[in-house]
């Protein structure tokens, strides 16, 4: 921790005390979007948008509360060798503000939910779900933006407003959520801070910190997971050669930690990374990254038993260069949008016994079939391979899931939604997933939402 501290706090000072000293001097010039130039995908952070451009909207305060009627083929894992179906009720009121002003975006968004199952009431449930994206322009070319996400829920499915299906990243970093426990409690946080300048009409440079922490409260429920934890700090460069093309160079740092029932297991990465994004249009950009990265993984004792009693084996030290890669592609139209990547990564295992190497791939399509009625499709899949030695608690996988839904508005206020999700997961080492590794669920929403204008 300590070291991933220093290395952050380095990487933020050089850059600020660049960033301070070229603000204090540079006098108010007038905001030029023209010259402006874009933090592409690999290094941005964000995920791609899913709202039309029609229904881009800020300076609004919007509010709102969804119904939801589910079937799930997998509500409480399995008894007695055999899935167990129920119906559950769910009511989630959601407030959120969006304000922008020349320097200011700021979206705060809150939604709590409560469950209630048909046959299980002992599943009964209450979570919270609260996130905020802040970004600040100190001047014409700095800016500052920070992003935090938590959530606290004991059915990842039921997560109207703030649900993490469907979303696709072109980053070069991206935590890994993949292993998925249907019903289970947890408590889920992430986060990142960034400090971009434009010093130049055609170059930029950027400092980043992230993290992302996954806790279990209730471990009996999840055999085989394990609390994790990751930190990271990347710096780049980026340069535009035109308006359509950006050519850049990353630097990333990453500690994940995972927490097994004795020890920890740690990894610690460093990569090199080049970066290429084409903005063919102001709706449509393609992205391309790759480069070498370096891993240092360090796994708890085994505990084995002996003729002479207990004996704890302290593994050696993995260490491997492995490269890095991935591609992206972004659309927004005005009444469709589509998303698409790829990454080739060593990220955080997502609740697995430590590190992985993550092949990911998703994507996301959204249509305006007319007027009042749109359609989504969003799928992944995710193979998952353990860093580091193998051992009996490492599990090697991959998940695959999607969801597919249609959505009629009547009037401005009122929306009925039908969906069907469909989760696949293979880890033979972990008991809460091998034992129901299918999960099918068909749902129907009905919403009610509101927004008013700020300071009109």
């Amino acid at each position: 921790m300590r070291h991933f501290k220093q290395i952050c706090a380095g990487l933020i000072m050089l850059l600020a005390s660049t960033l301070w000293s070229q603000v204090g001097n540079t006098p108010a010039q007038p905001d030029n979007n023209d010259s402006r130039m874009l933090t592409p995908p690999p290094v941005s952070g964000q995920t791609y948008p899913t709202a039309f451009a029609s229904e881009e909207r800020s300076n609004y305060l919007r509010g709102g509360v969804t119904f939801t009627n589910a079937y799930t083929d997998n509500a409480v894992g399995a008894v007695n060798g055999h899935t167990v179906s129920d119906v559950s009720y769910s009511v989630a009121p959601m407030i959120a503000l969006d304000e922008t002003t020349s320097r200011l975006h700021l979206l705060l968004t809150y939604a709590p939910g409560f469950t209630f199952y048909q046959r299980t009431s002992s599943r009964n449930e209450a979570d919270q779900n609260a996130s905020i994206d802040f970004q600040y322009r100190l001047s014409p070319h700095v800016t500052f933006s920070a992003r935090d996400g938590f959530q606290k829920s004991s059915n990842v499915f039921n997560q109207p407003y703030l649900t993490s299906v469907g979303a696709v990243s072109g980053g070069t970093q991206v935590a890994n959520f993949s292993v998925i426990a249907p019903i289970a409690d947890l408590i889920r946080n992430s986060g990142d801070v960034s400090l971009t300048y434009q010093f130049s009409p055609n170059s930029m440079i950027g400092a980043s910190g992230t993290f992302t922490t996954l806790r279990y409260p209730n471990p009996a429920q999840v055999p085989g997971l394990y609390d994790a934890s990751s930190q990271s700090g990347s710096a780049f460069y980026s340069h535009r050669i035109s308006k359509m093309h950006y050519l850049g160079a990353n630097y990333q740092y990453q500690r994940l930690v995972s927490y097994p029932t004795v020890g920890l297991n740690e990894t610690q990465t460093h990569a090199v990374v080049l970066f290429y994004t084409l903005y063919a249009n102001s709706r449509l950009s393609v992205s391309f990254f790759g480069g070498p990265q370096h891993s240092d993984t360090v796994q708890p004792p085994l505990l084995l038993a002996t003729l002479f009693g207990p004996l704890l084996l302290q593994l050696p030290a993995a260490r491997a260069w492995t490269p890095t890669a991935g591609a992206s592609l972004s659309w927004q139209g005005r009444l469709n949008t589509a998303a698409v990547s790829y990454s080739h990564v060593i990220s955080g295992g997502g609740g697995l016994f430590g590190a992985v190497h993550m092949d990911s791939a998703s994507a996301s399509v959204r249509q305006q079939i007319t007027r009042t009625l749109s359609g989504s499709v969003a799928g992944a899949y995710v193979q998952n391979n353990a860093v580091g030695a193998f051992s009996p608690g490492t599990s090697n996988g991959h998940s695959v899931s999607g969801t597919a839904s249609v959505q009629q508005q009547f009037g401005q206020h009122v929306n009925l939604q039908l969906g069907y999700t469909r989760l696949h997961q293979s880890y033979s080492n972990v008991a809460v997933i091998s034992l129901t590794p299918n999960t099918n669920r068909e749902f129907i929403s009905l919403s009610y939402q509101f927004s008013r204008p700020l300071g009109r």
